[in-house]
């Protein structure tokens, strides 16, 4: 087993389906990391060193210890109810947002929904968002009118890893690059 599949499953557990496992996140989304070690365990190759290993080395900085390493959790994109403690946030004027030409049809309709997720994720730069896009196949690029949402009343959110957060962006607000 590698790093990779432990750090894949342990997002499956942190983001999605605690339950798998047999141990159950606060309100915050912490879970114990005995516990998270101890299911883990189970199926994947996990000790502490590798926990602190995939949090120091994940590329996108999905997930956090607390202070004294007995707590952990990821830091977005659950699709369970969890209140990750995030702090408003003014947004600059432009956020990005990468996806796949198989969901333009549907964001042109209805604009971006979280889905199965609590926040539509964007991006700083338009980079980042063609990373995100290549994931899915043929990335399609769409501008978000931030600054004009949040003076209209709709709120962002950055979580502690750079993604950006908001509940919807509605059609009005998008523009598609290209």
């Amino acid at each position: 087993m590698s790093y990779k599949e432990t750090s894949k499953y342990m997002s499956l557990i942190l983001r999605h389906k605690p339950e798998t496992i047999g141990i159950t996140l606060d309100e915050h989304g912490w879970a114990n990391v005995d516990e998270l070690i101890e299911g883990i365990s189970r199926t994947h190759e996990c000790s502490m060193d590798i926990l602190e290993e995939i949090v120091r080395t994940d590329e996108k900085q999905r997930y956090s210890f607390n202070e004294d390493k007995t707590l952990i959790r990821a830091n977005q994109g659950h699709s369970i109810p969890v209140d990750v403690e995030l702090e408003e946030t003014l947004p600059p004027e432009e956020l990005w947002h990468g996806t796949a030409t198989k969901y333009e049809v549907s964001i042109d309709e209805q604009g971006l929904i979280p889905k199965s997720r609590l926040y539509v994720h964007l991006s700083r730069d338009r980079e980042t968002a063609v990373k995100v896009g290549q994931r899915h196949g043929k990335p399609v690029l769409y501008i978000v009118k931030a600054g004009e949402m949040s003076r209209d009343g709709y709120k962002f959110y950055l979580s502690k890893n750079g993604v950006w957060l908001t509940k919807e962006v509605p059609v009005k607000y998008l523009c598609k690059e290209g």
